[in-house]
């Protein structure tokens, strides 16, 4: 330890003194008024800046003051302030710690006052994070409202016509970032009102008016396919400037460049926009082949954009918020009525053409008279949104969104209760009797057709629908329509050679996947043994159908990851008591922290199997 034997306090007041010749005590007089004045102006300064009561001072800042008005008695001829703080400091930092604790125990002895008898202070209001998206919709009307005649035709060829009517300009950010928070990405849902609202590429056609149909579209392929377009639009890796694009954009002439240009820029900035401030290089895969742009499911291929951008940003892999946010405002508005049903104007397609500035800044009114976004009630089905695979729809019993059975996959129902209103247990001369879940034992029902097959060559097997609260039992094909019809909201959709992911919840013992092409029902199952639970996928149908579906289930934790490839069961609804061929054994350790089974599965069509 170093003992500090430099003089104390008052030996180098002393000395100080020695050294200063004295004066007048009026002199000193004004000179200690001056600093006491330059002191409490510089306190008065720090209490008006916080706002309020100051904190205590430290040891430094007692021993400052007491310092400064000696040093300034015994130096009146000192240039002021400023030259005596820096002889305090100068002082405090030859000090011993002994020195040094008389104003350390007094600054003590204040700050344990000031917390006894000081107020609480309110927490400051959090600031409102910043959505930073590329998403600009009133960039896009600038250059729409420019276009000549001939410009517009071009747009309506290639089945984009329907931007043309775009009258919103700004997004509604604090909207925008409230439905964010309620994207589900895995269940591709909105969950807002107390309701789950799916979204599907026919909602982003009512909205949009872009097509749902036609042929998945493509952005990769071979470099040197695109490396004259690359050139032409001076595209680096960065990406194609949207200024070079509005420069192309400002010239009269309507042919394949235009076009070119203009699919560049509505997908750049308004449709499929990524968290780079440039247009993404690889949409110029789609200007290899301009006949057929309208050919493609523009529909989808926005939507998908939209849960991939999303998905990115809450994993932290970009600041920016990419997809067309436009689409889900418009959405929610169309989705949800705060002024009552009966006040519902007629539906206009595509809706984005009614939402005008006004209408939307109208809204926006109501919606924070109301006390916030969510407060209304979804009318979703009533405005055509949300259903799916329905495509005749007015031919279908739809039923208010609101009376809806919700169903909680996780929640089992009694077996003990009434037998005698429950479907009957499938059997058949192959299949021992087994039990179907929720139903219990019965005895079979006799069929006087023992084909399986009807006249047309289809399956008349009967079926059980999976759900639990549900005791529907039809034929295979009314299966499909039901389930269709009565729980849209209680499955996912999903297309047939192409990865889905998906997750189950800790509650959750399985899952109803219903395929886009043809409507057939898949169950992806969940049990759980010691050590993990355990995954596959059965089919819903007649047991006596020979067609097998091929699988692929998908789990990954990090670097590591696990593998099921095989062949379903085909089986009358969710039964027990058969044992399952294969299953993927999940450990626990690839759950994530809320207890949810992230999981990939990808379903093949025998049809394309064969053909391929």
């Amino acid at each position: 330890m170093v003992t500090d034997s430099s003089p104390n306090f008052d030996d180098r007041a002393a000395i100080f003194s020695q050294m200063v010749p004295s004066e007048s005590d009026s002199v000193v007089g004004k000179r200690k008024e001056t600093v006491d004045r330059e002191i409490e102006g510089s306190r008065r300064k720090k209490k008006k800046k916080q706002g309020g009561t100051p904190r205590p001072a430290c040891s430094w800042v007692h021993f400052s003051r007491e310092f400064i008005k000696e040093y300034s008695a015994s130096h009146p001829e000192s240039s002021g302030l400023k030259v005596a703080t820096r002889a305090a400091s100068d002082a405090w930092k030859v000090m011993s710690l002994e020195e040094k604790s008389k104003y350390t125990k007094r600054a003590r002895e204040v700050w344990d006052d000031y917390l006894s008898s000081a107020p609480a202070r309110e927490p400051k209001p959090r600031k409102q994070a910043n959505l930073v998206t590329r998403c600009s919709p009133g960039r896009l009307v600038n250059v729409l409202k420019n276009f000549t005649s001939d410009q517009k035709e071009a747009v309506k060829s290639m089945g984009f016509g329907s931007l043309l009517d775009l009258k919103c300009r700004t997004l509604r950010r604090s909207l925008c970032l409230w439905l964010l928070e309620r994207f589900n990405t895995i269940r591709r849902s909105l969950e807002i009102c107390g309701e789950r609202i799916p979204l599907y590429p026919h909602d982003v056609e009512l909205v949009m008016g872009l097509p749902a149909s036609g042929k998945d579209v493509v952005t990769s392929g071979p470099d040197d396919m695109v490396a004259e377009l690359r050139q032409k639009y001076n595209a680096s890796n960065r990406g194609i400037s949207v200024r070079f694009l509005e420069e192309r954009l400002g010239q009269p002439e309507a042919g394949d460049d235009f076009k070119r240009a203009f699919l560049l820029y509505v997908l750049g900035t308004l449709l499929c926009p990524t968290a780079r401030l440039d247009v993404s290089p690889s949409f110029l895969h789609l200007l290899t082949d301009m006949d057929s742009i309208h050919e493609y499911n523009w529909a989808k291929f926005l939507l998908d954009r939209l849960v991939r951008e999303v998905s990115r940003y809450r994993q932290g892999k970009q600041q920016a918020v990419g997809g067309c946010l436009l689409f889900l405002q418009i959405f929610y508005y169309e989705s949800v009525a705060i002024g009552g049903t009966s006040e519902l104007g007629p539906v206009v397609v595509p809706c984005l053409s009614l939402w005008t500035e006004e209408a939307i800044s109208e809204r926006e009114k109501q919606e924070k008279e109301l006390g916030g976004y969510g407060r209304g009630e979804v009318i979703c089905k009533e405005r055509g949104l949300g259903l799916g695979l329905l495509n005749d729809r007015d031919h279908v019993d739809v039923i208010p969104l609101r009376e809806v059975a919700r169903v909680n996959r996780g929640t089992l129902v009694r077996q003990d209760e009434t037998l005698e209103s429950v479907p009957f247990a499938y059997k058949n001369e192959k299949t021992p009797p087994v039990r179907i879940v929720n139903h219990g034992y019965r005895n079979s029902i006799e069929y006087p057709n023992t084909n399986p097959h009807d006249s047309s060559g289809m399956y008349t097997g009967q079926s059980t629908c999976p759900l639990l609260n549900c005791n529907f039992t039809g034929l295979f094909q009314e299966l499909s329509d039901h389930f269709t019809t009565k729980h849209w909201d209680s499955g996912r959709r999903f297309q047939y050679n192409s990865p889905l992911p998906v997750s189950l919840g800790m509650d959750e013992t399985f899952l109803v996947l219903q395929a886009e092409e043809d409507g057939v029902l898949f169950l992806l199952n969940k049990g759980t043994e010691n050590i993990g639970h355990t995954v596959m996928v059965t089919c819903i149908g007649p047991s006596d159908s020979d067609e097998r579906f091929h699988y692929c289930i998908v789990s990954e934790r990090g670097d590591s990851s696990l593998r099921l490839k095989s062949y379903t069961q085909t089986l009358p609804g969710r039964v027990e008591g058969i044992p399952p061929p294969d299953f993927l054994l999940v450990p626990f350790g690839y759950l994530n922290s809320s207890g949810e089974l992230n999981l990939e599965v990808c379903i093949w069509n025998p049809t394309d199997l064969v053909e391929a």
